[in-house]
């Protein structure tokens, strides 16, 4: 995997299609869901994209900075491409996104709406479940915090 976390100003006009095509592909059509994905934080925040040696988009992350949405750095729009999954993408890809988080924000907390059945799997990577479940666009969720060290 390559990756690359840029600002939106940075992307090309070929990368902002490749990670508008797999967010649909995922939460639109895969998971049934109608929301407006275009919410108006993408010029603001960074973008963390994973790409496989073929170049096709695998994995990205969207890194929401401090007091943009909450007074912490928040991590959204976590999304593997169904063709990349069971390899273990996903998890480099938290890894990645952990990463940037504290490269570009490293005395924040940072937060994630997490889709309730993943609540494990954000765990591993130190996150823990603030409040109770909540539905979200139709799918059950829980927010989830992860403290800087």
């Amino acid at each position: 995997m390559r990756w690359n976390c840029l600002r939106f100003d940075e992307l090309s006009v070929q990368q902002l299609y490749s990670v508008l095509a797999l967010r649909s592909e995922v939460f639109v059509v895969e998971q049934n869901c109608v929301f407006l994905d275009i919410d108006g934080l993408d010029p603001q925040t960074w973008h963390l994209l994973g790409s496989g040696d073929d170049g096709k988009l695998k994995a990205y992350a969207r890194l929401i900075p401090p007091g943009l949405k909450a007074p912490e750095a928040l991590i959204g729009r976590v999304v593997t491409s169904p063709a990349a999954r069971s390899g273990g993408v996903g998890r480099a890809l938290m890894a990645e996104a952990l990463v940037h988080c504290a490269r570009l924000w490293p005395a924040h907390a940072i937060t994630l709406h997490a889709q309730a059945h993943l609540e494990r799997f954000y765990a591993s990577f130190g996150f823990v479940s603030v409040g109770e479940q909540y539905i979200e666009d139709g799918i059950p969720h829980v927010e989830m915090r992860k403290e800087t060290p």
